[in-house]
C-alpha cells in the first residue's frame, strides 16, 4: 500500500525593502513582508513603529502630561532600575590583585636567573607544587583528589564538561 504525502511547494516572496527573493518563515508566511537581512529588519521595525504611532493607541503615547505622570509613577515603582544594570556590568568575575613584593631572597635569586617562560615550561611540576602548597600535603592521594576537584570547578566556571581522566 502506497502512502502519499502532501507536500506544499515552497513559495518565495519579494522583500519590500531590498526587492530580493527570500524564503519566508512557514509560521509567518501570510504576513511576512521583509527578509531577514539586518537592514531589512531595521526597515521592518521602522515601518511597524510608524504604523503603531499613527494608530489610535499609539497616537500621542509618549507626549503630554498623562504620559509624563505614567513615567513618573513607573519610576517610583522601580527605583534604581537604570542604576542596577550598570552595576551588574561593572562586576568582574575576578578581583584584581595588586602585585606583591617578593620577600624571600632565594625566590628573588631563582626568579632573576630563569625567565618566566622557562619556569612555566615545567607545568606538571608547577601544578603539583602549587596544589601541594595549597593543600599543605605532599601525599599523592590528596593531591589527586584536589586535582579532580579543581578540574571540575574550573570546568563549571568555563562551561564545559571535564574529560574523564584517571589519576
Amino acid at each position: 500500500m502506497k502512502t502519499f504525502v502532501a507536500t506544499r511547494k515552497k513559495r518565495r516572496c519579494t522583500c519590500i525593502h531590498c526587492k530580493e527573493l527570500y524564503q519566508p518563515d512557514c509560521r509567518n508566511r501570510h504576513h511576512q513582508k521583509y527578509c531577514s537581512k539586518p537592514q531589512c529588519r531595521q526597515a521592518s521595525k521602522r515601518a511597524s513603529q510608524r504604523r503603531w504611532l499613527s494608530s489610535s493607541k499609539g497616537e500621542g503615547y509618549f507626549n503630554g502630561p498623562d504620559n509624563a505622570a505614567r513615567v513618573r509613577e513607573w519610576r517610583k515603582e522601580h527605583p534604581g532600575y537604570w542604576k542596577r544594570m550598570s552595576a551588574q556590568r561593572d562586576n568582574a568575575l575576578q578581583d584584581v590583585f595588586p602585585s606583591q613584593v617578593v620577600d624571600n631572597k632565594t625566590d628573588k635569586d631563582i626568579l632573576s636567573r630563569q625567565a618566566l617562560q622557562d619556569i612555566c615550561s615545567l607545568q606538571p611540576a608547577l601544578i603539583i607544587g602549587l596544589i601541594a602548597n595549597l593543600t599543605g600535603s605532599t601525599l599523592q592521594d590528596e593531591i589527586a583528589q584536589t586535582t579532580r576537584r579543581l578540574i571540575v570547578s574550573g570546568s563549571d566556571i568555563l562551561g564545559f564538561s571535564p574529560h574523564t581522566t584517571t589519576f
